[in-house]
């Protein structure tokens, strides 16, 4: 029997300042939404208020309501990455091999793409969703059978018709993926080289040559560490995570600067009101902290 499982949201406690990038923030202390989980992953915002996040080895899918955490959904598929379209679909990765949907109402999951060329997918990690209801997703190694069922780390993209193309497998580990706002570029974060990879978007799943974006600044006796998840604000900036924190670049690929958490964070996003608030899953924790800069709401398939 599923049981609805509901914490209290805590916003004064546990704070921890970070100090601000011109133009960037935060504004305000880091603040510890709520801890105890395995390993958080994929916060997505919604247009109605609901964040949603997932704990992968606890296999759940939470939902922050009303200033309440509480179980969404559970098992989960062990998702990673969500995306939640304006209509209120819930899109999800499933390690478990699968691209799937939510109903957020009935909790009902739809496949979306179980298998391409015959064999299931290794672990589907991060997702973005583009104007024509396309979704670009990464293909890691992680938590994934061995051998690899694809016998490749890769991104693909599932167009709104449910063709699944192959878009880039020479990269290691790809893991975050995210759209710049004009959705002319998309930019792809690997796990196990300090080279960040942007490519042009030609058409909806369709992908120009590629060039290495951004690399990462490393901790000092470190080399080659990648990034995780990552997120974009309406200037186009990204905000990657990693060993050292939040890394944030501009649209050319200048770093400007570094905001620490108290933990390693996963991956992050954009909420809040007025899409200022950065929420970052961060190993057992949620965390918030206020920002100047503005997220990127995706608009989601045209006609929603």
């Amino acid at each position: 029997m599923r049981t609805a499982l509901f914490l209290t949201l805590i916003v004064s406690v546990n704070s921890v300042h970070a100090d601000p990038i011109p133009g960037i923030g935060p504004v305000g202390d880091i603040q510890l939404v709520q801890g105890d989980f395995k390993f958080t992953e994929g916060p997505a915002w919604t247009s109605d208020g609901t964040l949603y996040f997932t704990d992968i080895p606890a296999d759940r899918i939470y939902q922050v309501t009303d200033g309440k955490v509480s179980v969404f959904v559970e098992p989960a598929g062990h998702c990673n990455g969500l995306m939640v379209t304006k209509n209120g679909t819930l899109y999800a990765c499933s390690m478990d091999g699968r691209l799937i949907t939510f109903d957020r109402e009935t909790k009902e999951i739809t496949p979306l793409s179980e298998m391409y060329e015959g064999n299931r997918y290794n672990a589907p990690n991060d997702l973005v969703i583009d104007r024509e209801g396309g979704v670009y997703f990464t293909d890691p190694h992680f938590r994934a059978p061995d051998p690899l069922p694809q016998g490749k780390t890769a991104v693909y993209y599932r167009s709104a018709d449910g063709k699944v193309t192959r878009l880039v497998d020479d990269l290691k580990a790809p893991n975050g993926v995210i759209l710049s706002p004009d959705e002319k570029t998309l930019y792809v974060i690997p796990s196990m080289q300090a080279e960040m990879w942007s490519y042009p978007v030609e058409a909806p799943g369709k992908l120009g040559e590629g060039k290495v974006f951004c690399t990462l600044k490393q901790a000092e006796g470190q080399s080659g560490r990648g990034g995780d998840g990552l997120t974009v604000d309406t200037k186009g900036n990204l905000y990657i995570t990693s060993g050292l924190g939040l890394q944030v670049y501009s649209p050319a690929g200048k770093l400007l600067g570094i905001i620490e958490f108290p933990q390693q964070p996963a991956n992050v996003t954009f909420g809040g009101p007025d899409g200022k608030t950065i929420y970052v899953t961060a190993r057992t924790g949620l965390y918030s902290v206020e920002m100047e800069a503005q997220g990127h709401q995706f608009p989601g398939p045209r006609g929603e």
